[in-house]
């Protein structure tokens, strides 16, 4: 694997998103690569406004790294794919599980889709 240029870190509000976030960011630090950070609003996470999300991340994003913010919405892992497609980007650091109710036996079943359908390397923060 060769060193990201740019990377998307989709974001809900998570633990998992959180320490996600964080490992982007280092990840980032020590490449020189850009972040794109994807909220995709559904029904599990429709009461926390991406604002809200964004404005955590911006507090701790160091000024020298760039993102951007990006705001989706209808089939979370569809999404999160489209984002990385139509961006460019080379890598995916996602939480292994968001704020679903439903819990898969390894990862969450976004993450899984993910993995799973995503032609570029992604990296799952448990």
């Amino acid at each position: 694997m060769s060193i990201p240029k740019k990377i998307l870190v989709p974001v809900d509000g998570s633990v998992q998103g959180c320490k996600a976030t964080d490992e982007a960011i280092f990840l980032a630090e020590k490449s020189g690569a850009k972040l794109d950070f994807v909220y995709v609003a559904s029904e599990i996470n429709k009461d926390i406004p991406s604002h809200l999300i964004f404005d955590r991340i911006w507090e701790k994003l160091p000024k020298n790294i760039d993102a951007a913010k990006h705001v989706e919405t209808g089939a979370i892992h569809k999404a999160i794919l489209k984002v990385a497609e139509a961006e460019g980007s080379d890598m995916i650091i996602m939480g292994s599980r968001g704020l679903g109710i439903f819990k898969g036996a390894i990862l969450g079943s976004v993450s899984q889709k993910v993995v799973e359908e995503s032609k570029i390397p992604v990296m799952v923060i448990k």
